[in-house]
């Protein structure tokens, strides 16, 4: 381990000189100085956090070389296209890579100026080219969303499985894995798959707070779409749908709507996904409408909305999606919309599928977690936090806090669903007890006996899809709990045990409210605050129309030039001199010199100067 302090000092130097950051973001210096103290670090951070900052502070910092291993070429070619604005000699090495970009990192690897290099991990793994790194002087090797290790993760990446060897040729360097999905199991499976050494492990809060949550049973679900569409006019984001055809279907609706909208799924050839997501990169106010093969590795830090037109597949993968909206820290909203069908086929996707059975109670106890967050009747943030083992105050930013469900005594309810996990000692899921409550004799119920209990049909008023609602609303609100040492057996919670023995109640969420007035209100409550709202409209438009136009002529997204939060800063803030003007957030030194006068000379003509 190295003394850190000077080096620390540098950093905080270069954060404002550099990146044009005042300070660093929640948890990044501690994290930064781990890695200028010569730390191997296990980084988990929330989307948006700010984790590529924690390897590309410390190579500035430091002479040598950093490489980055990145799974999606997109998301090198966007990083790289930002450190080279900001005057960092940065290089990205994959299939797509011209003969001419190559020998220009060959040239800056051979004189030292390069400082940070991305390689694809197919590429990194060819002999040729490891063989080629091993004679460079690499300081830091960076894994970026090192989640993609995990061989029961959504992004499982094989090559990851390797990364280790690469890590061991090249002398044993140090090393960082970063990632913003990783629960306990998965931190565990980085840990073991990634490092040679034991790595410093820190984990953020996964909270959000700029994201509006919210969750709503399908009725018309186009229009219920579009109607928070016209929320976020001139506005970019992403709606994900369960099918590709949802997503062509969807998209042509919002173009005949008159909107910006563009497929995007994996049965579409090369070319059109590539153009369709170049567009929604580049451009201001598209929408995509996309499956899950669209996101991982989308940097577009001015997402405004992520909604879905379907339920997600768990609540990582949730929590993943929405956290590709608002990345530059400004207002964001979601939408989830979902209904019984969408959880029936994917319940139908888990029992008729080819996984072992341990994989299949996994994916369970998944969907029912999912559920429960979408028929929660507590903060959506508590539940969600919740299974990161987060515990949080109610937030006031989300449907269910500012009032969106209706809720009805719902004690009788409790007493009945704990008396049958009770008296089926905790070890039947919510299918079965659902069965039994509503007297329903399937071929489990009768083998079992269960309906000589004295619950078999105490429900019977209620369908099993309502009793497997009410469960998942007892475990969101953490009156039934599984097991810790045994995910296969089901309690009650001191605070369930109080509601069954009559001592206390319970609030359960009954439906969605939808009286005009109230949805009405609540819409204008819900709604994030637009964040130029101090900005004076005519220049930010000014300023944005500029942006676009220097984009195009460099072949980059708008906000490699300046995000919009700097653009809302600089029009809030109406800089005359080149000095007022690096007081804006994002604006480095690289930045100021070179688009430094063209838009002090934009905000005077805006304002008729």
């Amino acid at each position: 381990m190295t003394d850190a302090a000077p080096l620390l000092d540098k950093a905080r130097t270069l954060l404002h000189g550099v990146f044009g950051f005042e300070s660093f973001r929640p948890g990044q210096e501690e994290i930064i100085a781990a890695v200028l103290g010569g730390e191997d670090v296990i980084a988990i951070m929330p989307t948006g956090g700010g984790k590529s900052l924690l390897y590309q502070l410390p190579a500035l910092a430091r002479e040598g070389l950093t490489l980055v291993v990145s799974p999606l070429i997109a998301l090198m070619r966007d990083q790289v296209a930002q450190l080279r604005e900001l005057g960092v000699s940065a290089a990205a090495l994959n299939s797509f890579s011209d003969p001419e970009e190559r020998r220009g990192a060959a040239a800056s690897l051979r004189d030292g100026s390069l400082r940070l290099l991305y390689v694809a991990p197919e590429r990194l793994l060819r002999e040729d080219m490891l063989a080629y790194l091993c004679k460079q002087k690499i300081d830091l090797f960076a894994i970026d969303e090192a989640h993609c290790v995990s061989e029961w993760g959504h992004d499982f990446r094989p090559e990851y499985m390797r990364l280790k060897e690469v890590a061991e040729a090249l002398g044993g360097v140090q090393t960082i894995a970063v990632t913003a999905t990783a629960d306990a199991p998965t931190r565990a499976e980085i840990t073991r798959k990634l490092f040679l050494r034991r790595p410093r492990l820190f984990v953020r809060s996964f909270d959000r707070p700029n994201l509006f949550l919210a969750m709503r049973p399908k009725a018309n679900p186009t229009r219920q779409l579009i109607d928070k569409l016209d929320e976020h006019k001139g506005e970019s984001g992403i709606i994900y749908c369960a099918s590709r055809r949802r997503t062509e279907e969807l998209a042509e609706q919002l173009s005949r709507d008159g909107r910006r909208a563009l497929p995007y799924h994996a049965g579409l050839d090369a070319d059109t996904r590539s153009r369709n997501q170049d567009a929604f990169l580049k451009e201001d106010g598209v929408v995509i409408c996309a499956t899950i093969a669209f996101g991982m590795g989308i940097d577009k830090p001015d997402v405004r909305f992520v909604f879905h037109a379907d339920l997600p597949s768990s609540v990582e993968a949730y929590y993943q999606e929405i956290g590709r909206a608002g990345r530059d820290g400004l207002p964001a909203d979601t939408l989830t919309l979902y209904s019984a069908g969408d959880i029936a086929f994917r319940r139908r996707q888990i029992e008729e599928g080819d996984a072992p059975d341990e994989r299949k109670r996994v994916e369970m106890k998944k969907l029912d977690d999912l559920v429960a967050l979408c028929e929660t009747a507590r903060c959506r943030r508590q539940v969600l936090l919740g299974f990161f083992g987060e515990e949080v105050e109610e937030c006031g930013h989300c449907d269910v806090c500012q009032g969106a469900v209706r809720l009805v005594d719902g004690t009788v309810d409790a007493q009945k669903a704990m008396s049958a996990i009770l008296r089926t000692n905790g070890r039947f899921f919510f299918g079965h007890l659902a069965n039994i409550l509503s007297g329903k004799t399937t071929d489990a119920v009768l083998l079992h006996g269960h309906d000589k209990l004295k619950t078999f049909g105490a429900g019977k008023d209620r369908t099993p899809a309502e009793w497997r609602g009410i469960l998942r609303q007892l475990q969101s609100a953490k009156l039934i709990l599984f097991d810790a040492a045994d995910r296969d057996r089901i309690g009650i919670s001191d605070e369930g045990m109080k509601v069954l023995r009559g001592q206390a109640t319970f609030a359960l969420r009954e439906d969605i409210v939808g009286r005009k007035k109230r949805r009405d209100r609540l819409r204008a409550e819900a709604a994030p605050s637009a964040p130029a709202a101090e900005a004076n409209a005519a220049t930010l438009a000014a300023l944005k129309a500029l942006r676009m136009d220097l984009a195009r002529r460099q072949n980059v997204p708008a906000y490699v030039v300046f995000a919009d939060r700097t653009l809302i800063d600089m029009a809030a803030r109406r800089p005359k001199t080149l000095a007022e003007l690096a007081a804006v957030h994002g604006v480095g030194e690289a930045k100021l010199k070179k688009y430094g006068e063209t838009f002090l000379a934009a905000i005077r003509a805006a304002e008729g100067g």
